[in-house]
């Protein structure tokens, strides 16, 4: 390795959401706060947390739900759409003023 080209490391403290701390090598100059940590993570821990952003279990429930109707041959059920779109205000001409 060469010297003098690797930058300085110390020793910080990590927290998670769930409470737990730790120390950690990083070369951070200061503490970190974590979302997950492997004493919370469903994977270590075994435990499956459903974090839904959005609706997004919800629409992939729907969508499922779509699927398994077509695969039975029954018609899917239509939802209603909602009108997204806002009236825009009209453009105007350089050098024409609001009426």
């Amino acid at each position: 390795m060469k010297e003098g080209i690797h930058p300085k490391t110390q020793i910080i403290k990590a927290k998670c959401a769930c409470g737990a701390s730790f120390d950690i090598e990083s070369t951070l100059d200061k503490n970190i706060e974590l979302e997950v940590c492997s004493q919370c993570h469903p994977f270590y821990t075994g435990k499956q947390n459903l974090i839904d952003t959005a609706g997004r279990v919800d629409k992939f429930k729907e969508r499922q739900a779509k699927t398994e109707q077509m695969r039975q041959g029954k018609p899917a059920e239509k939802k209603e759409e909602k009108d997204t779109k806002k009236e825009q205000p009209k453009a105007q001409k350089l050098g024409q003023k609001d009426n």
